[in-house]
């Protein structure tokens, strides 16, 4: 059964940090044409906020560009996504989500074309 389990969220002020961690089982995430970091904030569309392929190319929404890293950890079958200067706009359940594996392609931001969703990471960030 494929697990992705987020965790690493929390409470921080403006201008902290957090690391979150996606651990993924069933099929390595190298299986995955590429990974992904989602969020949802209440009352809002789930957003999609960084993206990396299987061969590592990246992809960030503009409103974290500069400020979030995401990266992955192969040997751990781990998804990480490193948050720095957040503000309170960043407050969000987190998410990290996967295709189909073996596929050809990344559905880049397109929340539908994920086959795979963690159970989420609240993170808050208090002015």
């Amino acid at each position: 059964q494929v697990q992705l389990v987020e965790s690493g969220g929390g409470s921080v002020q403006a201008g902290g940090s957090l690391r979150l961690s996606c651990a993924a089982s069933e099929y390595t995430i190298s299986s995955y044409y590429c990974m992904s970091w989602f969020r949802q904030a209440p009352g809002k569309e789930r957003e999609g906020v960084a993206i990396i392929g299987r061969y590592g190319s990246i992809q960030y929404v503009d409103s974290v560009n500069g400020r979030f890293t995401i990266s992955k950890d192969n040997a751990k079958n781990i998804l990480y996504l490193q948050m720095n200067n957040l503000k309170p706009e960043d407050t969000a359940m987190y998410y990290c989500a996967a295709p189909v594996p073996y596929g050809g392609r990344c559905p880049a931001f397109r929340v539908a074309e994920y086959r795979y969703w963690g159970q989420g990471t609240q993170v808050t960030v208090s002015s």
